[in-house]
């Protein structure tokens, strides 16, 4: 008989550590327990230092983690994390906007201070380039190709290891680049520069976006994260 070894993670909120337990390849699940998540921060969407009103809450029911109804929110980790593998299930509506923070700051927006992995159905916005699709790190890094399914539960992985970035969704390759090559300024919703994306953190906070139109919901299940070390 062998003897299987199990990996325990705890997550500390307020003093009080939650042990959470990994699985026999090391991924432990972000939101194990219904409810509003336990060790996570809601935040305004354009800036992660500015918590959102004590009223809009991000929760978890039957394993599935739900956006506020109100749109333009984060709901970023206390916890930092710099190399990992991240993966998900997404579900957006027909003009649903998410996305994913990768090493963000908690100050400042995670698709110009950290990363921002895209995830937005098509008809979002008919005229976004093909970095502000899903798949893309927004307006820096384009995916090979589209392969979301709209209104559909599409499954993410994201893989980061030092600059080396690999993203797959439904199974498909879209992201497999080092980070350092990519040198050019990235333009900001005002107009201005963001640091290129070989300058940005490589370590950070990761968080979960609701920025649909209309309010239209969000939904994210069987998330889980395995560190790398």
């Amino acid at each position: 008989m062998t003897r299987r070894r199990i990996h325990l993670c705890c997550v500390f909120v307020i003093g009080i550590c939650w042990p959470t337990r990994a699985d026999d390849q090391g991924f432990v699940p972000l939101f194990p327990e219904d409810g509003p998540p336990k060790g996570w921060l809601v935040t305004e969407w354009s800036d992660l230092a500015r918590p959102a009103p004590d009223s809009v809450a991000w929760v978890v029911r039957d394993g599935v983690l739900h956006s506020p109804p109100q749109r333009g929110t984060w709901l970023v980790s206390e916890r930092q994390y710099d190399d990992f593998i991240l993966e998900f299930e997404v579900k957006l509506t027909e003009r649903g906007n998410s996305g994913v923070a990768l090493r963000a700051p908690r100050r400042g927006d995670p698709a110009f201070d950290g990363m921002e992995l895209q995830i937005a159905d098509l008809r979002y916005n008919p005229q976004a380039k093909d970095s502000e699709l899903t798949g893309g790190i927004y307006r820096a890094i384009a995916p090979r190709k589209q392969v979301y399914r709209p209104t559909e539960w599409n499954s993410v992985r994201i893989e980061l290891r030092g600059t080396h970035l690999k993203v797959i969704v439904n199974g498909e390759l879209v992201q497999d680049v080092d980070l350092s090559r990519f040198d050019q300024p990235v333009q900001r919703h005002d107009g201005t520069d963001a640091p290129p994306i070989k300058d940005r953190p490589r370590k950070g906070h990761i968080g979960f976006q609701h920025l649909s139109r209309n309010n239209e919901p969000v939904a994210f299940r069987n998330v889980r994260i395995k560190e790398l070390k």
